[in-house]
């Protein structure tokens, strides 16, 4: 019994840590965007939110890639992290 109450307590982390690290790009700040993404440092995460701002919501995380110093592979490693919900 002990082991199945551990395990449910680390599934439960699991999944909550995961819907923690998810960062919505359409909406956060450079600070929350840079500590949320692998790869991405404030430079990066701030061109995402200069570029957010001169063209407007990100469609589609294809459309992060025309961001400058954000490529295929930072989107690859982070799809999983990344929102595009507009509110």
């Amino acid at each position: 019994m002990k082991k199945f109450i551990v395990l449910v307590v680390a599934l439960g982390c699991v999944c909550f840590s995961s819907m923690i690290l998810a960062v919505n790009v359409n909406t956060a700040t450079a600070e929350e965007i840079s500590k949320e993404l692998k790869g991405v440092g404030p430079a990066k995460a701030g061109a995402i939110v200069l570029y957010r701002k001169q063209h407007g919501p990100f469609k589609d995380l294809k459309e992060l890639t025309k961001v400058k110093g954000i490529g295929a592979a930072t989107v690859d490693k982070n799809r999983e992290n990344i929102q595009l919900d507009v509110e």
